[in-house]
């Protein structure tokens, strides 16, 4: 299943989302402020966004801009109680996917969030030959197979390791917290020990690194967390 970011300040509009949403068995994160919900879309890379345009902080056009600025193609359904032509049509020329407008039908919801989730991925499927393989020193990632290989040769992951790699891959060299690849990949519910990243990191380094014991490419930062060294 997908994991779904909301950005809404409704809590009871939200608590409706999150409870149907997780039925169907999608892994689901509240925000309710704009700048902070930017700020975690860009961290928790989702697979969709559910936006509301009346936020505090940033309203959710600046969130969408943002998104779209930082080359973000995660797919973006507005949900709002603006359903002026002017404000849906503001809304896709800033890049959203679909735009329901308050109040809505529940199921209707529920489809439109599977349409653009199955397009997402036959999207990335299309693309998976030409674009989905991610290199740092003599390893490589395939996305589309879930498979890793060093000097060629295939190495098997655990699937948490290899959920854990692809956090720190998406990160592009930036430092992150153990308490942020928890959230990213046990998922921000789960009451987990910041122990079992390191647990973690420990078995990439084993299957990956020549020097397990001095690491060159997934490296810890004192005090700080974890980065993946991609140059």
């Amino acid at each position: 299943m997908a994991t779904i970011l909301i950005i809404e300040d409704n809590p009871d509009l939200a608590f409706g989302l999150i409870n149907n949403l997780e039925i169907e068995g999608h892994t689901v994160e509240l925000v309710t402020d704009g700048a902070e919900g930017l700020r975690r879309a860009k961290e928790l890379r989702p697979d969709l966004i559910v936006l509301d345009l009346m936020l505090p902080g940033l309203n959710g056009y600046g969130v969408l801009k943002g998104l779209r600025e930082a080359s973000m193609q995660t797919p973006v359904l507005i949900l709002s109680a603006r359903g002026e032509e002017a404000d849906k049509l503001r809304g896709f020329r800033y890049g959203a996917d679909d735009y329901v407008t308050k109040p809505f039908s529940l199921l209707e919801l529920l489809a439109r969030v599977d349409a653009l989730l199955r397009r997402s991925r036959a999207g990335a499927s299309a693309d998976a030959g030409a674009q989905d393989v991610e290199r740092f020193g003599d390893v490589e990632v395939v996305r589309a197979t879930r498979s890793v290989r060093k000097r060629g040769r295939e190495v098997s992951l655990p699937p948490k390791a290899y959920d854990l790699l692809l956090a720190l891959l998406d990160r592009r060299g930036k430092v992150t917290s153990r308490m942020e690849l928890l959230r990213a990949v046990w998922g921000h519910r789960v009451a987990v020990m910041t122990r079992t990243v390191d647990t973690h990191v420990a078995e990439l380094r084993r299957k990956l690194e020549d020097d397990p014991a001095n690491p060159r490419y997934i490296l810890t930062v004192r005090k700080s967390g974890y980065r993946i060294d991609v140059s």
